[in-house]
């Protein structure tokens, strides 16, 4: 049974180890669906995204992403790509919002992921044919989880939330 949202959100963690399992289809649409599905400004959806399931392809985005070699074990790297010409202002943030409903998906049904930021983004584009209009934002691998991380630390209530204006408590 999937998880509802707000438990995914509190529960998900980054996983950086896979289990060699294959993600059904079924599933990774339903991964992927979450993405097509998020909002954005204008609801221009300044976004597409690369799946990539090939061993070999796998390995060169790893080592693309400043060789984090623990990429390739997922079975599935997916790539936001963020259309500039379609949202000048706002593609960045749309594909990360995009990104990080595939993310919650993932983990609702039982995947992990980790995202992805640190990466040498003319190698991604090489890697994925990538047009130069065109942008890598972020990465994830999508994988059975093969560890249980836990939770990191969280920022204090006080420290993160103000009332009316900065510095004013929030109780």
């Amino acid at each position: 049974m999937p998880l509802d949202a707000i438990a995914a959100i509190m529960q998900r963690r980054s996983i950086r180890s896979y289990k060699p399992d294959p993600i059904p289809e079924d599933d990774l649409r339903t991964i992927l669906e979450a993405g097509r599905q998020a909002p954005s400004a204008g609801n221009h959806q300044p976004w597409e995204f690369v799946v990539v399931r090939d061993r070999q392809q796998r390995c060169d985005l790893a080592q693309a992403c400043k060789n984090q070699v623990w990429m390739a074990e997922a079975p599935v790297i997916v790539c936001g790509v963020g259309l500039p010409q379609v949202s000048e202002r706002w593609w960045r943030v749309d594909t990360a919002i995009a990104m990080q409903n595939m993310i919650l998906a993932a983990w609702a049904l039982g995947y992990g992921t980790c995202w992805v930021g640190a990466f040498e983004e003319d190698q991604v584009r090489q890697v994925l044919a990538i047009p130069e209009d065109l942008c890598p934002v972020a990465l994830t691998a999508i994988g059975v989880p093969d560890d249980h991380p836990d939770a990191r630390p969280r920022k204090d209530w006080g420290q993160a939330f103000h009332a009316e204006r900065y510095g004013q408590p929030l109780e």
